[in-house]
């Protein structure tokens, strides 16, 4: 029997697992594995003909050499897209891990990074593009649910609800291109190289921490951005955030809560799962 493509996910979705396990050393929970398995299926099933089955070109590496800082630092510009050519149209998607409605709602900072691949393209290519979009990879809650219990309990009637919740949803955010703002994007670059460069890492203050990092979102610029920062651990301002968002307790409290956070509770329970699971296949596997 010809294997359907959802049979073929589910192989390459094992194999680059076990080639995860095998050099990296890390596991993912049992029930992290499925919900990451059946979202890689919700994917294609929304977007398995409309986007999937017309890419021509996937994890296009773009480079263009030859940029110059304020203060005369050379530097490359590099992006990862991937390329749809459908007839005499070619589009650029760009896949993002963030939400659609973020994505919607900050579509100008999307827009600026995209232009600049786009502009690296037909400067590469000689190639206009038609259309640039951003692939949204986060799920609704309503979405996530739907795939939790049909991962669950994979029945007509559990597929039936995640098909109809799939149905009206669209993780694809066309932004448009605007020339002008390829060299805006580029000036910023040019200035966060020389920052770095000099060691400039100046921490945002306090008040930005706390601030919505897109506009009718609960998330704080803290969560959303300073939790996946190593440097948290010693700047400032997360460490004032830290504080501040605990309970009253003793300073010694404060002091090892703040070392101590490692991201939401379900965050850190899957990592434990996940490493029981590896120590448990070392002791049984030694290979």
């Amino acid at each position: 029997m010809t294997p359907t493509m959802e049979d073929r996910i589910r192989q390459w979705f094992a194999d680059n697992l076990d080639a995860l396990r095998r050099e990296s050393g890390h596991r993912l929970a049992p029930a992290v594995e499925q919900a990451a398995l059946h979202q890689a299926l919700a994917y294609w099933r929304k977007l398995g003909q409309t986007v999937a089955m017309r890419v021509t070109d996937t994890e296009v590496r773009l480079n263009l050499p030859g940029n110059v800082t304020p203060k005369q630092r050379p530097f490359n510009v590099e992006g990862v897209v991937d390329i749809v050519q459908d007839g005499d149209r070619t589009i650029m998607y760009d896949v993002k891990t963030h939400d659609v409605e973020a994505v919607r709602g900050n579509a100008a900072s999307y827009q600026r990074q995209l232009n600049v691949y786009a502009h690296i393209w037909q400067q590469l290519q000689g190639q206009d593009l038609d259309e640039t979009a951003i692939i949204c990879t986060a799920m609704p809650k309503r979405i996530e649910a739907a795939v939790k219990t049909y991962a669950e309990n994979p029945t007509a009637t559990t597929e039936q609800a995640l098909l109809a919740a799939l149905a009206p949803w669209d993780p694809i955010v066309s932004l448009s291109f605007d020339a002008d703002a390829v060299q805006a994007m580029m000036a910023d670059f040019a200035t966060v190289v020389d920052a770095i460069e000099e060691g400039d890492f100046d921490a945002p203050p306090l008040a930005r921490l706390k601030e919505k990092v897109y506009p009718g979102t609960r998330w704080t610029f803290a969560v959303q951005v300073c939790r996946n920062c190593d440097a948290r651990f010693s700047c400032d301002s997360y460490r004032q955030y830290a504080r501040e968002s605990r309970q009253q307790g003793a300073a010694m409290s404060y002091f090892r809560e703040y070392y101590d956070d490692y991201g939401p509770d379900d965050e850190r329970e899957a990592w434990t799962l996940a490493a029981l699971s590896a120590l448990s296949t070392a002791f049984n596997d030694p290979e």
